[in-house]
């Protein structure tokens, strides 16, 4: 079976941190992640009949709705939850595994798959409670998640461009990463604000990828009213102020044929 490398004082801890609040389910983290690692570590994924009426393939990373309810109220929500390998910090996965193909990087906690050793013998996706592993039946080897190992460390990409495809494709800011073994970093920051958390923490398999919790809903009855900004007198402000009275009074149609223009003087 295969070894975890010894825990090391400051350990470097690459991963994603999960915004479930802002998350909206469009699933460009998934088809971002199917293109760039098609092409990457893990080349192919493959694909079986995607337009026909029984598709299937592989995909490194899912996302799920899940419909909820708050306490204290009646109507309900859904909640996007992206689903991907963890990075965990004792991964299963990894000490199962009797070729050596899956294991944990020591200098950074990423969690690889070598498709060169791997027997396809299905234990590390049996042994992972979070169903990160996709079984190839193409090839007949595991792939999973590679946090964009082969881009995160591209130098010939621009530093803004070295993070994880999912990350770079999420369009309200929904996804992070960084070094969660650093205190300091945003990340961690970002998780203590935030009050992020593990999946599954019973489990005891010390997830580095965390997520964050939903906020709760605001609405007209819980709200506090925001007094808007006072005018400062521009000519925009004007402009504003004289649209607003126009649209407000019924007398548009004519009102657009008069000439306002002495109005945005100054």
């Amino acid at each position: 079976m295969t070894s975890l490398p010894t825990p090391q004082p400051n350990q470097k801890k690459l991963g994603l941190v999960i915004d479930l609040d802002t998350c909206v389910g469009c699933q460009a983290c998934a088809t971002s992640c199917k293109e760039w690692n098609t092409q990457g570590y893990s080349a192919p994924l493959s694909d079986t009949d995607p337009y026909g009426s029984d598709p299937s393939g592989v995909w490194l990373n899912r996302v799920h709705g899940y419909e909820v309810k708050e306490e204290g109220r009646d109507d309900s929500r859904v909640v996007n939850f992206p689903r991907s390998c963890l990075h965990c910090e004792t991964p299963a996965c990894v000490t199962v595994c009797p070729t050596g193909a899956s294991y944990k990087r020591a200098e950074d906690g990423i969690v690889l798959v070598n498709p060169d050793t791997c027997i396809g013998c299905k234990l590390c996706s049996w042994a992972c409670p979070y169903g990160a592993r996709e079984y190839d039946y193409t090839v007949g080897v595991m792939k999973k998640c590679t946090l964009c190992v082969d881009r995160i460390y591209n130098t010939n990409l621009e530093p803004e461009d070295r993070v994880p495809a999912c990350v770079k494709a999420c369009p309200t800011g929904a996804r992070h990463f960084g070094d969660l073994g650093d205190p300091s970093s945003d990340v961690s920051q970002l998780v203590q604000a935030r009050e992020g958390f593990d999946l599954l923490p019973e489990m005891g398999f010390k997830p580095v990828n965390k997520y964050l919790p939903p906020r709760k809903r605001r609405d007209a009855q819980t709200s506090k009213a925001v007094a808007l900004p006072k005018g400062d007198g521009s000519a925009m402000d004007r402009l504003f102020k004289w649209a607003d009275k126009l649209l407000g009074s019924g007398t548009a149609s004519a009102a657009i044929q008069e000439d306002h223009s002495d109005k945005l003087e100054g």
